[in-house]
């Protein structure tokens, strides 16, 4: 991933605080019958020391195989940026469209886990932590035993070591602060999924 240095985000538990709040990660690998792509939940383990482990489950007919290197890439907020919203846009007219958006690409080994416990144990941990919002969360424990098991013999695990992880804010850091300002509060007073989200973004990188 081209990463220009004032898109860069170094921080490995900036880049983990990103994994666990959108854990549907695009999983892409490469064998002999050329790239794939997998939409997969990811839940992330900060061990082993510096990056941490991904955890989750496939479906047994899953092309997925052990031993795969694996690109996993976590999308945060996103939005298109209009020209019309730079404060310098009447002074040279020198302004062209672009996308903000926040991205983490993680690295590493795939590795199958074909082992119904630790299928459960990886279920739970994940809707265990996607649940704890709700006034009511919801357990495996509250389906029947038998449905849930053989629901699990269905899948098989997988778990990724963490080799490297890459992390790209680009949300206008590259413009003068007036052409920060006028996208923030454009995004602000947009209607557009997400937006709100990406304002805030804006303004947080523009005092860094």
């Amino acid at each position: 991933m081209y990463i220009p240095k004032h898109f860069e985000e170094p921080r490995i538990e900036v880049m983990h605080e990103l994994i666990r709040e959108r854990p549907l990660a695009t999983v892409v690998t490469l064998d002999s019958q050329g790239l794939a792509a997998n939409h997969i939940p990811l839940h992330l383990t900060v061990e082993p020391a510096p990056f941490g482990t991904l955890r989750g489950h496939v479906a047994r007919s899953n092309i997925i195989k052990s031993n795969m290197e694996a690109l996993v890439i976590f999308h945060g907020p996103d939005a298109y940026i209009s020209p019309s919203w730079y404060a310098t846009k009447n002074e040279a007219g020198m302004v062209v469209p672009t996308w903000n958006y926040v991205v983490v690409h993680a690295y590493g080994t795939l590795q199958l886990i074909d082992d119904a416990s630790w299928v459960r144990t990886q279920i739970e941990i994940m809707t265990n932590h996607n649940e704890k919002s709700f006034p009511e969360p919801w357990a495996v424990s509250d389906a029947p035993h038998e449905y849930t098991e053989k629901l699990i013999e269905a899948v098989v695990g997988i778990e990724i070591v963490i080799s490297r992880l890459s992390g790209k804010w680009k949300v206008s850091q590259n413009q003068p602060s007036r052409n920060q300002a006028s996208v923030a509060l454009a995004l602000e007073n947009s209607v557009r999924s997400d937006a709100a989200l990406v304002a805030d973004l804006v303004k947080q990188r523009s005092h860094q």
